[in-house]
């Protein structure tokens, strides 16, 4: 037989018996839309754990840290960032030195004769050359390019109080224009001067002693709480102007024990664990949101293997379906398949027949099942969005958007898989009643009624 001969065929045979065949594409749609929607809430729930973890701070770095327990303690030294910078898959190195980590007395003066003070702000030095890499971002201005030179935080201007006001009014308030819908502040007055373009003089005070030293602005960091409160309320600057500010307040004779604080950029997520293998291996303290992140995927898998598995159930009671079905109509087609036999009808293509209605049962149900999935899906979506169902809403919802989180996520390979799964299941639920056929003597089988 022609292969159109057997498709005709096929089509024929099922349309003969409607109501049984569209029960058994309706048990084959069911099974296919609960696996597409567990699944994709599965995902859903992985994909909102991956904006808060990214919100939380920059996945591919490592903060390094000398050990506090132990007979021998490493130091971070100028040669330990040579030997990270040297690992595989490290793009970037910069020691940190932040002024929260040390028993000193900070304040900002800006303005003439110092009208404007900040008694309190975080101030870090970092090497200006790996700003880029290790992801900070600027608003304005450009990079610094050689020392006495630092960029602002974003807010750091609001730390300041006026000297020629009255104590109670002499600040800037930036939240108190109020707030949108989303919480954040609207109406923002400015500051009393531009703190991306005003020099401002950081005064340090330890071991009664002071220092200070006139910072030039070179721009604005762009508000970053992974990176530190320095990128909100304090300064950037170089590390080797800071670290001469502090040695200058050392008391005479202490030792030198190295960085405190040493940040590593690496390339991709997968290769943290590997790499912060290896600087353990250096007898160094290590942290990152590794340690948070695996054992939240991990949770992750186990929640889509077990959504998946109970759509799965459907599925196999829709397999139970088909082969009650092929073998009923074997049984109503005795007749048919001798008559077919008799008039030379290959074995293989009665069997072919018997599995392409099987098989297209599962193929109609899984795209219909997932045609609906995803509809269901896009539907639940824009109603945890609490918005109406707008093209950029509509669009969000199908596609995702870092403005919002999908409860389920659809990605166009589960919709494939369930289409593939459904054939298959449908193929597999028709093996036996198709062998059956193929069985069948012809003569048993033209005598049958």
């Amino acid at each position: 037989m022609k292969h159109q001969d057997i498709m005709r065929m096929c089509l024929q045979n099922l349309l003969r018996r409607k109501s049984r065949t569209l029960l058994t594409l309706l048990g084959v749609l069911i099974g296919c839309c609960s696996i597409v929607i567990m699944v994709s809430i599965g995902m859903g729930t992985a994909e909102a754990q991956k904006k808060m973890l990214a919100e939380m701070g920059d996945l591919t770095i490592i903060t390094v840290t000398p050990k506090n327990s132990g007979t021998k303690k490493e130091k971070l030294t100028d040669k330990t960032l040579k030997s990270l910078k040297a690992m595989d898959y490290v793009v970037a190195v910069t020691p940190k030195i932040s002024l929260d980590d040390y028993d000193v007395t900070v304040k900002l003066f800006a303005g003439i004769n110092d009208r404007y003070v900040a008694d309190w702000s975080s101030v870090a030095g970092i090497d200006t050359n790996e700003l880029e890499k290790m992801g900070y971002q600027q608003i304005s201005g450009s990079e610094i390019t050689r020392s006495g030179e630092m960029l602002a935080g974003e807010f750091v201007a609001y730390n300041f109080a006026d000297t020629f006001r009255p104590e109670g009014s002499n600040m800037v308030d930036r939240w108190s224009g109020g707030f949108d819908d989303q919480g954040n502040p609207i109406n923002v007055p400015d500051p009393y001067f531009d703190a991306g373009k005003t020099p401002i003089v950081l005064q340090i005070e330890a071991n009664n002693k002071t220092i200070r030293r006139e910072l030039q602005p070179k721009g604005i960091l762009k508000e970053d709480n992974a990176k530190g409160a320095e990128t909100s309320y304090g300064l950037v600057m170089g590390i080797g102007d800071l670290r001469d500010m502090l040695e200058q307040l050392q008391e005479p004779g202490k030792k030198d024990d190295g960085y405190k604080t040493v940040l590593v950029k690496v390339s991709d997520i997968t290769k943290v664990a590997e790499v912060e293998k290896k600087i353990r291996q250096m007898n160094f303290s290590t942290s990152s949101m590794e340690s948070i992140r695996e054992p939240m995927e991990r949770e992750a898998r186990q929640k889509q293997m077990m959504l998946g598995g109970l759509g799965g159930i459907s599925l196999f009671v829709a397999a139970l379906g088909i082969t009650n079905t092929m073998i009923m109509s074997i049984s109503e087609r005795t007749q048919e398949i001798g008559i077919m036999k008799s008039l030379g009808c290959y074995v293989r293509d009665i069997r072919i027949l018997f599995l392409s209605e099987a098989g297209a049962i599962g193929l109609l149900g899984g795209i219909v099942g997932s045609i609906i999935s995803m509809i269901i899906a896009v539907t639940i979506n824009l109603i945890s969005f609490g918005m109406p169902p707008t093209p950029e809403y509509l669009l969000a919802a199908i596609a995702g958007s870092e403005s919002v989180t999908r409860i389920c996520v659809v990605p166009p390979w589960l919709l494939l898989s369930a289409i593939v799964f459904s054939v298959a299941i449908g193929l597999g639920s028709g093996y036996y009643p198709a062998n059956k056929a193929v069985q069948i003597s012809a003569l048993e089988a033209i005598k049958s009624n």
